[in-house]
């Protein structure tokens, strides 16, 4: 690890220095709540940057990251969003976990048109002119994970647990309905969020096993982010809860999440991601061996991580076949950009700036690996939900209608810049 950090303060050292290079800012948080998941990400990318200088770097020039640390702090994403377009005058972003310090930092994207490459699965309802989205929508990750519930484990009332800000309530929001629209009634969807951090776990595991008193099978849908899923995973397995008993799907853990863990007792519970360190492929195999070469022999993969990959790879060859940097080019270039991903298929980025995917079903092993138990061919994502009316009608298509929230109905776009 001295050694990863070392290589982030020389390269924001360096890049105060001559403009003669190419410069990738890396805007992940390296402490508080999200460091447990975004310090990885951070890591990856100056092992994708170091691996791409080693290749020749890219037009002739070599890549320097500029390493930054927004804290888990949703404002200074924003702050160091603009430093790193304005002061360090990087070439592309990579970066975010967290819904709202993405959406933190899309003013600053729109206003000075720089471009980002976010990494994480998401509650979809965006599609920003100024980022591509290389995580899930939730057609790619949440709803699959209810459909795996309701069909292949039967469960009949839902515990929708999130941590509380725009992801986790969004999210909830479309599933409830689509939860609704099957036939599940709504006093057997319960939902609860708690803050970022939250660690006593106790009265609301209570009241999750108390939802099974009826009888039914109970399923907990988990969009808890960050070190609180320490607490809860701990008090799962202090309450005697097994995945046999209440089966918990999570969206945002992953084998990083894992490796802070005792998963002797959480054997069986599920994670539903595009990407599990598990897949059995060449690509994913080199892709390990090039990791823990460069981070350690004891450090894992993720899918946030793969994003990250087909993200960097995707933009270097954008890059190549433009002959620039330049974000308008880079942007054109991207559309229909493929590469392969590591389970097996090929990552397309599509007109919303959103890829097609996998979906994969993850079972939690003694080991802290998941078993893959589940997975599909490439699902398109979805910028705008099928199951919100006010959605529905919505599409996004930036090289075809110039516009990622076009209202089919009127014909009409119905803006240009996010809802923040």
């Amino acid at each position: 690890m001295k050694k990863l950090l070392l290589s982030g303060a020389i390269a924001a050292l360096c890049a105060t220095g001559a403009n003669a290079e190419i410069r990738v800012g890396i805007l992940h948080s390296l402490s508080g709540t999200m460091a447990i998941s975004e310090t990885t990400l951070r890591d990856v990318m100056l092992m994708l940057i170091e691996q791409q200088n080693e290749a020749g770097g890219l037009l002739g020039q070599e890549i320097v990251p500029v390493v930054v640390d927004p804290a888990s702090d949703w404002p200074l994403f924003a702050e160091r969003a603009r430093e790193l377009l304005t002061v360090h005058e990087v070439d592309v972003i990579f970066g975010a976990w967290t819904s709202v310090s993405r959406k933190s930092v899309l003013p600053v994207l729109e206003e000075l048109n720089g471009l980002m490459f976010y990494p994480v699965q998401y509650e979809g309802e965006e599609s920003s002119r100024n980022v591509f989205y290389t995580g899930a929508a939730p057609n790619q990750q949440a709803i699959p994970a209810v459909d795996y519930f309701l069909e292949e484990l039967g469960v009949e009332t839902f515990a929708l647990l999130g941590t509380d800000y725009v992801y986790p309530r969004t999210t909830n929001r479309i599933l409830e309905q689509y939860l609704l629209d099957h036939g599940i009634p709504q006093e057997n969807i319960f939902v609860n969020y708690t803050p970022f951090g939250h660690s006593d776990w106790s009265s609301i595991v209570s009241d999750v096993v108390a939802l099974g008193e009826s009888g039914q099978q109970v399923g907990v849908i988990s969009t808890i982010n960050g070190d609180a899923n320490v607490g809860f995973y701990n008090e799962l397995a202090a309450s005697g809860v097994s995945a046999d008993d209440i089966p918990v799907v999570a969206f945002s853990v992953g084998e990083e999440e894992l490796a802070g863990l005792d998963t002797s007792n959480l054997v069986g519970h599920l994670a539903a991601w595009n990407y599990f360190q598990s897949a059995d492929t060449p690509e994913n195999e080199a892709f390990i061996e090039a990791w823990q070469a460069f981070a350690g022999e004891d450090r894992v993969t993720n899918d946030p991580m793969e994003a990250h990959y087909i993200g960097f790879n995707m933009w270097v060859n954008a890059v190549t076949e433009a002959g620039t940097t330049d974000v308008d080019a880079v942007r054109e270039a991207m559309y229909g950009q493929e590469f392969p991903n590591l389970t097996g298929g090929t990552a397309v980025m599509l007109p919303n700036h959103h890829l097609a995917k996998p979906v994969l079903i993850g079972e939690i092993q003694a080991d802290g690996q998941f078993e893959i138990i589940s997975q599909t061919d490439e699902v398109p994502g979805d910028a705008w939900t099928d199951y919100l009316p006010e959605s529905a009608v919505l599409v996004s298509d930036w090289p075809g209608l110039g516009c990622g929230m076009y209202n089919t109905e009127t014909e009409t776009c119905v803006q240009l810049e996010s809802n923040y």
